[in-house]
């Protein structure tokens, strides 16, 4: 099969391994180098980084509906299919319509729910209890397409957003390509979306970021763990802006002489504070210019002399 792969981030490099290793992948069309730090030094995306160290050629329009050069390098190559995973712009249907077989998505959602930028965050944020990837045709809508296959993920407690961004970028690959092969073969049966079913998942901003205490304990656990690592959470503590990385169901839930946002306790095991139902255990955290770290190693060389997170959204 001759491929064209699109994607960016991190999240896409192993599909874009897998399929290099199984067919040929002969254009990889990814996001322009970013000027990065105080030298502006040139920062590759992470697909460009693999696809150079496998010597398959890369092409970076800026605009790529627009890009008359990059869409007529596309048509030269003939592909069997495009294949899609995180590329982050939009595609015209000139260019969805190139491929012999049909431009093919990988998105990391259960389709319909969670159509948009950001489904793994939000997959936390909402509290579900499974997600996964979902291998769609492309259409001009956004994550519209019809279905094709799917993998489930079942969602742990212990899981933030670090750890289902690795476990569907590693599963994807596979299913990508079971989903190439069985449409070569005609083996797959292609279904509708229910549109009524669908939910969006919007990009994060910073008024989502901030922690409002004033909600229940585990809404405020969901949306820690579906921003953490990375941007994170937080609170203010003073004058400290404060990322909170984890947190856990506080059990002292009977003290009802503290505000939302209080700190009933601190001690090795964490930071209790008080939520609109009950408590919330902080276990890690990053203060300003420090590292992120647990708070029983934060305590080692540091108080904690303020009395309340306080928001100031």
């Amino acid at each position: 099969m001759n491929i064209v792969f699109m994607g960016t981030p991190e999240f896409s490099v192993p599909s874009l391994k897998e399929l290099d290793e199984k067919f040929d992948i002969k254009l990889v069309v990814t996001q322009p180098d970013r000027k990065r730090g105080r030298g502006k030094k040139v920062i590759h995306s992470a697909v460009k980084k693999e696809a150079l160290k496998r010597n398959i050629r890369v092409i970076t329009p800026s605009k790529i509906r627009e890009d008359k050069e990059a869409i007529e390098t596309i048509k030269e190559i003939n592909p069997d299919f495009i294949v899609v995973v995180a590329y982050g712009q939009i595609l015209s249907e000139e260019i969805l319509n190139i491929p012999k077989y049909g431009s093919i998505n990988l998105h990391a959602s259960l389709l319909p729910k969670l159509r948009g930028a950001a489904p793994l965050n939000w997959a936390l944020i909402e509290g579900h209890k499974e997600t996964g990837n979902t291998t769609m045709y492309m259409e001009k809508g956004l994550d519209t397409g019809d279905m094709l296959l799917r993998d489930v993920l079942e969602i742990d407690d212990s899981m933030n957003v670090e750890s289902i961004h690795d476990s569907l970028s590693k599963s994807g690959g596979s299913l990508l390509i079971e989903t190439l092969v069985k449409i070569k073969e005609g083996s797959i049966k292609r279904k509708k979306q229910d549109d009524s079913k669908a939910t969006y998942a919007k990009m994060i901003d910073k008024d989502l970021q901030e922690i409002n205490w004033n909600k229940d304990s585990n809404d405020i656990r969901n949306l820690i763990r579906g921003l953490s690592p990375y941007p994170g959470s937080f609170s203010f503590l003073g004058e400290d802006r404060v990322k909170i990385l984890a947190s856990e169901i506080g059990t002292d839930n009977e003290n009802n002489k503290y505000e939302p946002g209080e700190i009933i306790k601190v001690s090795k095991e964490g930071i209790l504070v008080k939520t609109k139902n009950g408590s919330l255990l902080i276990t890690k955290v990053q203060f300003p210019n420090k590292k992120p770290m647990m708070v029983s190693d934060y305590l080692n060389g540091n108080e904690i002399l303020e009395k309340k997170f306080e928001g100031r959204g």
